[in-house]
């Protein structure tokens, strides 16, 4: 479980990796990223240009002109932002459980303010709202991205407990995870507010 916020350094990871594809300027970066997301992250200018003039800064990027575009601030990576890189790589690759935590503590929230008494937002006059429609759409948008990028989704018939154990398990014995207690998921009603698939 985290004890605080989503993981740290992605954006500037993400600036990284579009950076060592080619050289980008900060608008491009901006579009990329919310791409990448699926259009459901779309990061400021006030966070993805300070990172440009501190990796510039670093020496971990450095300014290109084009003749083509001469007010544009192209970014490359130097050979120290190729470093750079390979260390967040690294890193990032050891969060693959923090990020899991970052999206299912977000979705036990939504979940938590459509059902639990507690709470009691007042989602009448929005666009969307905490609900089990809304909540059933955004897990048929999962399954839907899972399947597009790994196959056929296969429900997982585990507890957070016996997951984690499971993985901590096959981790150490350097096996795949056991995926044999599978069921087929169910379908889930989109809802009619608009929203398009990602």
């Amino acid at each position: 479980m985290r004890k605080s916020g989503p993981p740290k350094g992605l954006i500037s990871y993400l600036v990284l990796e579009l950076l060592d594809e080619r050289p980008r300027y900060g608008y491009e970066l901006l579009g990329e990223i919310t791409e990448i997301s699926g259009g459901h992250w779309e990061p400021s200018y006030g966070s993805v240009y300070p990172i440009l003039y501190k990796f510039e800064e670093e020496g971990v990027a450095e300014r290109v002109e084009r003749a083509d575009e001469p007010d544009r601030k192209y970014f490359a990576l130097t050979d120290a932002g190729r470093e750079e890189l390979a260390e967040k790589r690294r890193a990032i690759g050891g969060e693959a459980k923090d990020f899991g935590d970052v999206v299912l503590g977000f979705y036990h929230l939504y979940a938590a303010l459509a059902t639990d008494g507690r709470f009691e937002v007042d989602g009448a006059d929005a666009d969307w709202a905490f609900s089990e429609r809304y909540s059933a759409w955004i897990v048929e948008q999962m399954i839907r991205h899972h399947e597009r990028d790994f196959g056929e989704f296969e429900r997982i018939d585990a507890s957070p407990e016996e997951f984690y154990a499971r993985e901590d398990g096959a981790a150490a014995d350097g096996a795949e995870p056991d995926s044999s207690e599978t069921e087929p998921a169910d379908d889930a009603e989109e809802p009619s507010s608009g929203a398009a698939d990602d």
